[in-house]
């Protein structure tokens, strides 16, 4: 969806408020997918010489757990604020906006998912992962060595393990 910020500056009208959704299927996401059409919120309203922005969605991201590697589902909400005076739409601004002023409300959601997104997907807080002996679930009962009975590592890593304390 595109929204012409400029037109909004110079003719109003004062107050827009759009809902939409977004397919962002297609886009590449950082560990995780983004399946389902996105469902947001854009509003904007002219104060004086200023246009004020928001934007509110919510996404549901799938991917795997980053310890156990089950499949994940996750609701990902955000609300974003920003003001732009008629010179920022000329300039370098952090918004995606093209040379005639139009704001590119598809590119903003996914770059501002994409900063609001964990950066691992969990299938709980306390997911003890995979054993790196035999590859079972730690939590259904894995029969290997505990850590403290592994072999001994290369000596040449020692000093990683010190960082670690």
């Amino acid at each position: 969806m595109r929204f012409d910020l400029k037109k909004l500056l110079l003719r109003g009208p004062d107050h827009v408020r759009e809902e939409f959704t977004a397919d962002l299927s297609g886009r590449d996401w950082p560990g995780y997918r983004v399946s389902q059409p996105v469902s947001a919120l854009f509003e904007a309203w002219v104060q004086g010489s200023e246009v004020f922005l928001e934007l509110q969605a919510t996404a549901e991201l799938s991917g795997e757990c980053a310890r156990c590697l089950d499949p994940v589902t996750q609701e990902c909400s955000l609300t974003r604020s920003w003001k732009v005076k008629e010179h920022d739409l000329a300039g370098e601004d952090e918004l995606p906006v093209d040379e005639r002023g139009v704001l590119d409300l598809d590119e903003l959601l996914y770059q501002e998912l994409v900063l609001e997104a964990p950066p691992l997907l969990l299938c709980s807080e306390d997911c003890t992962g995979l054993c790196p002996v035999c590859g079972r679930k730690k939590s259904e009962g894995c029969l290997c060595q505990p850590e403290e009975e592994l072999p001994a590592a290369d000596a040449r890593l020692a000093i990683l393990k010190q960082l670690l304390n």
